[in-house]
């Protein structure tokens, strides 16, 4: 135990920062990978409903279609008696709830790659002021321990921050380049989606109401 705790408590606090980040890292990549899909398909499979007349087959479609596009075109088949601008309007407040959603959790490795810099200072800082403190004690056979543990601090905290800081970097960007991906995708099947239902809302209800009578 006391092995462990000479590296101090802040060498600890930035090693579960660390994992912590790490861990988020994967859950979001799982998440944006399920969210991925291929949008032209997609988009193209649920005109296809659409131009039979069958409003609940494409809507239960997007329903069961997992991220951002299946739930954009969603929100455009349910305002599809809209005009063109509420539709419009709807479709970008639901894209852009969607890209609150992705980038949800992503603050946790931001903060990361803020803070562990600034922890591994903090760190280095303390063991420092502990070389001091030994340096100007009167105890000569405690001194050399105590010194050997403030310059394990210092160097361990400073290493800690650096080896947190930089994979957080680098998990932080890959998490922004695949959300970007998606946010592409996403804006396209909306483009597509807007411009199918403005084109063909007349035929469309038309459908409609033949089949309810």
């Amino acid at each position: 135990m006391s092995s462990l705790l000479q590296y101090g408590i802040v060498f600890w606090i930035i090693i579960l920062l660390g994992l912590n980040s790490f861990i988020t890292f994967l859950t979001r990549m799982l998440h944006l990978r399920r969210a991925h899909i291929d949008y032209a398909d997609f988009i193209k499979g649920v005109c296809n409903v659409l131009d039979k007349g069958n409003v609940d087959e494409a809507t239960m479609i997007c329903e069961d279609t997992p991220g951002p596009v299946a739930a954009v075109v969603l929100t455009a088949i349910r305002h599809r008696k809209a005009d063109s601008k509420a539709l419009r309007e709807a479709v970008d407040n639901a894209g852009r709830s969607e890209i609150s959603r992705m980038e949800r959790r992503q603050a946790t490795i931001s903060i990361a790659c803020q803070i562990a810099p600034l922890l591994g200072l903090l760190g280095t800082l303390i063991g420092v002021v502990k070389i001091i403190q030994a340096a100007t004690a009167n105890a000569p056979l405690v001194q050399s321990v105590d010194l050997t543990n403030g310059l394990l601090q210092a160097f361990f905290s400073t290493i800690a921050g650096l080896l947190v800081t930089i994979p957080c970097h680098a998990m932080y960007a890959i998490l922004m380049v695949r959300i970007e991906r998606i946010v592409i995708d996403m804006e396209a099947a909306a483009s597509e989606i807007v411009a199918y239902l403005t084109r063909s809302d007349t035929s469309l209800l038309e459908r409609e109401s033949h089949e309810e009578e």
